[in-house]
């Protein structure tokens, strides 16, 4: 009888905490932005108003919201604007600055041409200097010269103190050299000190060769780029060798490729193996090699060579606990940003505000499906909908959503570029303007604090809902699942009814979870809390 009781007692408990808990208000935007209507006068008006105040501060969003209102007045002043910008970019040997605004000025209007010079000639003189990309005169002949042209990066944050006695504190990684006036590539991750503004401690930054370990010789930070954890850094030495960057497209799996690095402070080690497999999403954008080639903790930022000793990939991983468990960053990559490594500094990644995948029929890949739009983004101002296929980004194929990303990698924020889709609608190909904002630094954050959660659990969890409920407003019932996504992984499916009971956001862990109380059809509608958690970052949004 005392068990009953208790059992009773324990099922009253978890019911009136349910019921509290479903009653919690869950946070969410107090209005999510709606399409402009471009028929109301005082709407126009108004836009009208941001367009010239974008003018001073941001002329190519100014040119591309012109175009969204259509008014010819408006186009054709941001139009002069960003060409008079384009011209003084050019005097000004500006050529980054010149390509982006020749690039947006010719997606508004195809025809038009610079005066001064052909886009072929403004891009050759970004370009020029670039590392990476010069002649090289001291390229290696065999194994043991491209061991002379990878070094030991050294960055030193002075003493640390522990249990009352003081440390050395010493990050060690590799680099390599791609340039003989000393430029050196390494990963994002082992200079992290030398460029984080919440790092305050004391820091210095060398390199050491590998035929000298006792001479350190001053280096600093050319460009950088966390996402992708790459950073670029310079030396004042000509050193005896360079590598020459290779092209990923020539290996497959199973080719033999060959480590550099100082593995746990050991300077010159050399290890070898094989590509495993080039498709891990290890990063927020892109993929990386699997090797099993022997990496420890300061072979990062080594080359990856190749039997023609080229570099095809910069390391950046390996799990001390698995063995022959090793990842690395394709060179194509590099080759992408070096422009902007070499001349921006910090690089800043772009987005259109969506969420998406690689479209398939079968093995076939055809372009990159949009799942979710962000209200009041880019592609949801240029007209992007939820199940529009893109087929091509600046005229240029996009089968999936890698090479939708990679793509991107190669423009700068603050440009407009041509998308291609099929629409959802009619199944006809159609075109738009999408202007690349900054991609913030945790998207899927953006997204819970922009949108409601029936659209915005969509890229978070994978499953679209609508309110089944007056008097609760946290009950719904599941409109669609993701293919793949985590709500499908736990056996979710249309029809469904969840609670949501909580959303948490974990600033540690960069990541979201939420608790719903749900009944899954294809779990014999047993009553189950489930948790469902995603990270702030994801390379499914661009």
């Amino acid at each position: 009888m005392q068990r009953l009781i208790k059992s009773f007692s324990s099922a009253v408990f978890l019911i009136s905490a349910l019921l509290c808990i479903s009653c919690r208000t869950i946070r969410q935007p107090s209005s999510v932005p709606e399409p402009l209507n471009y028929s109301d006068d005082d709407i126009v008006q108004n836009e009208i108003g941001r367009i010239d105040a974008f003018m001073e501060s941001e002329p190519v969003r100014a040119l591309w919201r012109a175009k969204l209102l259509g008014r010819e007045e408006v186009i054709d002043r941001c139009f002069s604007n960003l060409e008079e910008l384009f011209n003084k970019a050019l005097e000004e040997e500006k050529y980054l600055d010149a390509k982006k605004y020749y690039i947006s000025l010719k997606a508004l209007k195809p025809d038009w041409k610079s005066e001064k010079l052909s886009f072929g000639e403004v891009e050759t003189l970004a370009w020029n200097n670039v590392p990476g990309f010069c002649k090289n005169t001291t390229p290696p002949s065999k194994i043991s010269e491209c061991m002379k042209a990878a070094v030991t990066i050294w960055v030193d944050r002075g003493v640390t103190v522990k249990h009352g006695a003081g440390y050395a504190d010493v990050i060690i990684g590799s680099g390599f050299f791609i340039d003989s006036r000393g430029y050196i590539v390494t990963n994002h991750h082992v200079i992290d000190s030398m460029v984080n503004p919440k790092y305050e401690g004391y820091v210095r930054l060398y390199i050491k060769l590998p035929d000298d370990n006792i001479t350190k010789i001053p280096a600093k930070v050319v460009g950088y780029d966390e996402l992708m954890d790459l950073a670029l850094l310079k030396a004042e030495i000509t050193p005896q060798y360079v590598l020459n960057l290779g092209s990923s497209s020539d290996l497959e799996i199973g080719d033999k490729i060959s480590a550099i690095g100082t593995p746990v402070g050991l300077e010159g080690t050399l290890t070898s193996g094989i590509i495993s497999s080039f498709d891990r999403k290890l990063l927020a954008l892109g993929n990386v090699f699997q090797i099993d080639a022997a990496v420890n903790s300061g072979n990062s930022g080594g080359p990856l060579i190749d039997q023609n000793l080229k570099v095809q990939a910069i390391v950046y991983a390996g799990m001390l606990q698995l063995q022959g468990l090793n990842f690395a960053i394709p060179v194509e990559y590099l080759k992408q940003e070096l422009i902007y490594l070499y001349g921006r500094g910090e690089i800043v990644h772009s987005w259109i505000g969506c969420f998406g995948n690689t479209k398939r029929e079968n093995s076939k890949k055809l372009g990159l499906e949009v799942q979710y739009v962000l209200p009041g983004g880019s592609g949801f101002m240029a007209g992007l909908s939820e199940g529009d296929v893109i087929t091509s980004l600046d005229g240029k194929k996009v089968s999936s959503i890698d090479d939708f990303n990679f793509l991107m990698m190669g423009y700068e924020t603050e440009t407009i570029l041509e998308c291609r889709y099929i629409s959802k609608d009619d199944g006809t190909e159609k075109s738009c303007l999408v202007y690349l904002d900054k991609r913030p630094e945790n998207p899927a954050l953006t997204v819970f604090d922009s949108d409601l959660i029936t659209t915005s659990f969509v890229p978070l969890f994978g499953m679209k809902l609508i309110p089944s409920s007056t008097t609760n407003k946290n009950s719904y019932t599941i409109e669609k699942i993701i293919p793949g996504s985590s709500a499908d992984d736990l056996s979710f499916s249309e029809n469904d009814t969840v609670t949501v009971l909580d959303v948490v956001v974990d600033q540690k862990s960069k990541a979201i979870i939420t608790s719903v109380s749900t009944k899954r059809k294809k779990k014999a509608f047993l009553d189950v809390v489930i948790n469902l958690g995603t990270s702030f970052e994801s390379p499914y949004y661009f």
